[in-house]
């Protein structure tokens, strides 16, 4: 968390940067570990002031902000909010975990702010070859938004791995964390434990058909906000699709779809994943959905 639905919301929230000139780039006071900034934050604060902010874009779970080209190269700043980081205009939740201050001028909006309560998010300064070679397509896939059927397939149907751990993979789909992997699967009738390489052309369709819906439906409603209340938009205000989940942190409840499984969990990879077993069976037919 934040996954593609929150990363692209707050990209949405602080488009009004767009045209704007960083004034000053500020690491307030802390007494917490301060989180990877690079460079350090006076190179970097001297090759940012002064650029204009053309573009804000998401790289599956990260925050572009494309700087203008008045340095070779051009260069670009990647925010990656990772378990607990917030991208916002204004009113954190609070000042303790405040990490890092852009101060903008010649524009819709005066600062961008990164929150980091946990202090695990990065922000870097990246210029043209730099970039590339963090995030060119051996590093990263294609975008959950954007893929095409065929490449989905092409690039997990021959793995042995359990279609949820495969998911999550960003070096073969971008975008997917550990929330919108439960919901599509269990949209797409497909049980987390599955191989990709035991799944049909069916499946295969079902699947691609569920990342769609399920990730268009969480960015309408903004993303979603989880009990612990951590994620908010860029305007300091809670997601909506939590109250859309269907098995996600609902272990023992019944099935919203169903009406007659238990939602169970299990571990993959080190991370929860829930699942209907009526709508999401082993192996075999699948009940009509």
């Amino acid at each position: 968390m934040p996954e593609l639905p929150e990363v692209e919301t707050m990209r949405r929230g602080i488009a009004a940067a767009v045209g704007c000139r960083v004034k000053d780039l500020r690491r307030p006071n802390s007494r917490l570990r301060s989180i990877l900034i690079s460079p350090r934050i006076d190179h970097f604060r001297r090759r940012l002031v002064g650029r204009r902010i053309t573009a804000v874009r998401r790289l599956g779970k990260r925050i572009v902000l494309e700087l203008d080209a008045a340095r070779p190269n051009g260069g670009r700043v990647v925010i990656e909010p990772r378990m607990t980081g917030l991208v916002m205009l204004a009113d954190p939740p609070d000042t303790e975990h405040l990490r890092l201050v852009f101060s903008l001028t010649g524009g819709k909006a005066e600062k961008i702010l990164f929150w980091d309560q946990r202090g695990l998010g990065t922000v870097r300064l990246l210029d043209d070859n730099q970039y590339r070679k963090a995030f060119g397509p051996n590093r990263l896939g294609p975008d959950a938004l954007s893929i095409a059927p065929e490449v989905l397939r092409q690039r997990m149907a021959g793995s042995r791995r359990a279609i949820k751990v495969a998911l999550l993979d960003q070096r073969a789909l971008a975008g997917v964390g550990n929330i919108y992997a439960s919901e599509i699967l269990h949209r797409a009738g497909i049980h987390p434990a599955v191989e990709c390489r035991r799944l049909g052309n069916a499946d295969w369709s079902r699947l691609h058909a569920a990342i769609g819906a399920v990730l268009r439906a969480a960015v309408r409603l903004q993303g979603s906000t989880l009990r612990d209340g951590t994620y908010r938009t860029a305007r300091n205000d809670p997601g909506g699709y939590q109250r859309h989940h269907r098995v996600y942190q609902r272990t023992g409840e019944r099935c919203l779809s169903c009406g007659k499984g238990r939602i169970e969990r299990v571990v993959q990879a080190q991370r929860s994943t829930f699942f209907c077993p009526v709508c999401q069976p082993p192996c075999g037919s699948r009940p009509h959905r």
